[in-house]
């Protein structure tokens, strides 16, 4: 008998129409009946027509909360939705607005916390919490092309949206989405006991950070062994410690791959140079139209095992240490061939 899925996955990219994931997101809102619930939290949202049909389904009596990032990487990109939830006939107490306190820092230094979560859940027609890469952060029509050019097309670049089904793991991150939406996080978060929980299933594990416990992705690539394959896709790598975490895993003889985004900024050249001066297998990812490669996930394969880790998480100093992120770990050997086979597409 096949194995009933525990999941909906949806890539978006240069080869679905612009917009695919979006598009998914407003279907859901669409679906919500009076009495329902959408919960979500994110880091862009500059989509005034899902800010629009947010709006409608809370006029349609949908308990609604948006928690969103005040001043990400570029400040005013979310000023706009943030006007149109706020006002007297938007969302009223559903919409919260995040704005991290920035952490003591060296001369120079600037570390500032971030809300980058992506997290959209739904309670019609069915319960479903979706996780991933994706930030509804174009608009049509677009009025800021300045912005687009800053953060990357993201409504057709590559992202995916992975909705758990799971009904112990959408209530869990729906009681998280409200929890963050109710009282907003502060410099002591990760010491709180909410932080360093998980939530798991029969094959599926959720993290939260910051947290004081030790970086799961990290920790996990830590305890594979020299006969593994491992495929690491990843939008963001510029700390020397994501670069010392493959090195190490490649010295121990897993064979790994790595594919990345073209640019310099999120995938440094140093560390390229780094990753490939121990021969590892390293692929930036191009498109003709400068499209970003926003995949965030690691496939990992070992003694006929198989694990998926996929979320909102970067190789960088502010995601390992200040963001407020979401990963999750499967042993769905499904999940896993999903992933695969986008992976194999990029080669």
């Amino acid at each position: 008998m096949e194995k009933k899925r525990s999941f909906e996955i949806y890539f978006g990219g240069p080869d679905q129409p612009p917009g695919y994931l979006r598009d998914i997101l407003e279907e859901h809102i669409a679906a919500v009946p009076s009495g329902g619930s959408i919960d979500w939290v994110t880091y862009y949202f500059r989509d005034l027509r899902l800010a629009e049909a947010i709006i409608q389904a809370y006029k349609r009596g949908v308990k609604v909360t948006v928690t969103l990032a005040g001043k990400p990487r570029v400040p005013d990109a979310n000023d706009a939705v943030i006007a149109r939830l706020s006002a007297p006939d938007g969302l009223a107490e559903g919409l919260r607005v995040v704005t991290l306190p920035g952490v003591p820092a060296p001369p120079g230094k600037s570390w500032k916390p971030q809300l980058h979560e992506k997290l959209y859940c739904f309670s019609h027609p069915k319960p479903i919490a979706f996780i991933g890469s994706f930030n509804p952060s174009g608009n049509v029509p677009e009025e800021k092309p300045e912005i687009i050019r800053k953060i990357g097309d993201q409504d057709r670049g590559h992202n995916v949206l992975v909705g758990l089904v799971d009904p112990h793991l959408v209530g869990g991150l729906i009681k998280h989405a409200r929890q963050l939406n109710r009282v907003p996080p502060g410099l002591l978060y990760r010491f709180s006991a909410h932080a360093n929980l998980a939530i798991s299933n029969v094959d599926t594990t959720i993290y939260f950070w910051p947290r004081m416990r030790t970086h799961p992705v990290v920790e996990f690539l830590s305890q594979v062994g020299g006969t593994a394959r491992v495929r690491i896709v990843a939008s963001h790598i510029r700390t020397e410690r994501a670069a010392d975490v493959m090195i190490e895993l490649a010295n121990r003889g897993a064979a790994l791959e790595i594919f990345a985004d073209s640019t310099f900024r999120r995938v440094t050249a140093k560390v390229e140079q780094r990753l490939s001066a121990a021969r590892i297998q390293f692929k930036r990812i191009r498109n003709p139209e400068h499209l970003p490669m926003h995949l965030k996930f690691v496939l990992v394969e070992e003694h006929e095992k198989v694990w998926s880790f996929f979320g909102s998480f970067n190789w960088t100093k502010p995601s390992f240490w200040l963001n407020h992120e979401i990963a999750a770990i499967s042993s769905d050997p499904i999940l896993f061939k999903a992933f695969a086979d986008r992976c194999n597409m990029l080669e």
